[in-house]
């Protein structure tokens, strides 16, 4: 082990004997610079505003994963472990230093780090027509595929277009029509792309699970995104929020060569069209909150909010003013405190306090029981985060659509 290797495992060593496997984990802001931020993250409001960079319009929760801007800071996108001195420790560091301490032995075998991504997203307008690429198509670029979910919390405000478009009009895949996006790509000067889709009215409370290659324009929401551990996309939409986006973004992740090659088709050539075009696109894809089997407690309820794919999962936990929930999972997962106050295994934690309301529970903790005690006079609501299958007996939508 090189000395740099030595002295992050020491740092790491004396934080999870701190908090009792627990990390506690600052906040990671992360600016874009093609929307205007919907300022609902807590922020001052001088802060959000970072000039060239754009603005501060999204936060990532126990991240490992940099955020791929145009202009960037070292380090955008990943998260700090919270430390008592001026050491500093990134997550990413930690995770690739003491895998088995974090992940577990058997997990960590087969799976090289935590592998999936938390953002809480927070734009004035809508998020510009955009996909994911799937996972050949990002392996082009060296890239992971990105594969992603919603959930709309209560309370948070909805914003000037909550509305959301998700795929494609059915009748343009059975009719092969995938020509008609080209123009609006060429000619890249109106939102007028959103015809070809279909708009949902979103619910506060409800969910959405949007697979790599599909198309899809999040609506103002303030939105909690669980995902595969990647940054890849490809905008569609030249307008939004009253302004024209970089051109740049359309192929943001695609080959040069296959750019020169094609242009603006080879863009069309990365969507999952059969998907998009899927007549039960609601039935097949609405995610709205499941209770969670055999976990009764009085003290609490607890439902699955991120389900229907083993690529990730997650859930809602709230226990009630002066109650306690005893929590065992089955392994390495992360916490954001949404709304009350209380102490996770001797941890004090704040929702709504940046510092103060986001941890990671390794996995030897996790697997143990562990009390969950709401020490204030409003409910409790966490969420918790789990990559790739720690959760495998999660729930799956009837698949509509398909012969029985």
């Amino acid at each position: 082990m090189k000395n740099n290797e030595k002295d992050a495992r020491a740092i790491l060593d004396r934080a999870i004997e701190n908090g009792n496997g627990v990390l506690r984990l600052h906040p990671a802001w992360v600016a874009r610079d093609f929307l205007e931020p919907g300022r609902r993250l807590g922020l001052p409001g001088k802060m959000y505003r970072l000039g060239k960079r754009g603005a501060i319009t999204e936060r990532w929760l126990a991240s490992t994963t940099r955020a791929d801007n145009r202009f960037g800071v070292p380090d955008e996108g990943l998260s700090f472990i919270a430390l008592n001195s001026k050491e500093k420790l990134t997550l990413k560091d930690a995770v690739e230093t003491a895998p088995l301490v974090i992940m577990g032995k058997e997990y960590a075998a087969t799976h090289k780090g935590l592998g999936r991504l938390v953002k809480i997203f927070d734009y004035k307008y809508r998020i510009p027509f955009h996909f994911h690429q799937m996972k050949q198509h990002a392996a082009l670029v060296g890239r992971n595929p990105k594969e992603e979910a919603y959930y709309f919390p209560e309370g948070a405000g909805l914003g000037a277009e909550p509305d959301s478009y998700f795929g494609v009009h059915p009748s343009i895949v059975a009719n092969k029509q995938y020509g008609v996006f080209l123009p609006y790509l060429k000619d890249w000067n109106s939102d007028l792309i959103l015809r070809h889709s279909k708009g949902y009215h979103i619910v506060p409370g409800d969910g959405f699970h949007i697979p790599a290659g599909v198309l899809h324009a999040p609506g103002s929401a303030l939105t909690i995104e669980l995902q595969e551990d990647s940054d890849v996309f490809s905008m569609l939409q030249a307008l939004a929020g009253g302004k024209i986006i970089s051109k740049e973004l359309l192929f943001k992740d695609v080959r040069i060569e296959d750019r020169k090659k094609c242009g603006e088709e080879a863009v069309l050539e990365m969507i999952d069209w059969e998907a998009n075009g899927d007549v039960y696109f609601y039935e097949n894809r609405h995610t709205p909150p499941v209770a969670v089997k055999g976990n009764r407690q009085p003290g609490g309820e607890e439902h699955w909010i991120f389900y229907n794919t083993l690529r990730f999962s997650g859930k809602k936990l709230l226990v009630y003013p002066g109650k306690k929930f005893l929590s065992v999972e089955s392994g390495v997962y992360s916490i954001l405190i949404w709304k009350g106050e209380g102490h996770l295994d001797g941890n004090e934690v704040v929702g709504g306090s940046p510092g103060m309301d986001e941890l990671l529970v390794c996995h030897e903790r996790a697997v143990e029981p562990m009390v969950i005690e709401n020490t204030g006079t409003e409910d409790l609501v966490l969420f918790k985060f789990f990559g790739p299958d720690i959760n495998t007996r999660v729930p799956m939508l009837e698949k509509y659509g398909e012969a029985k």
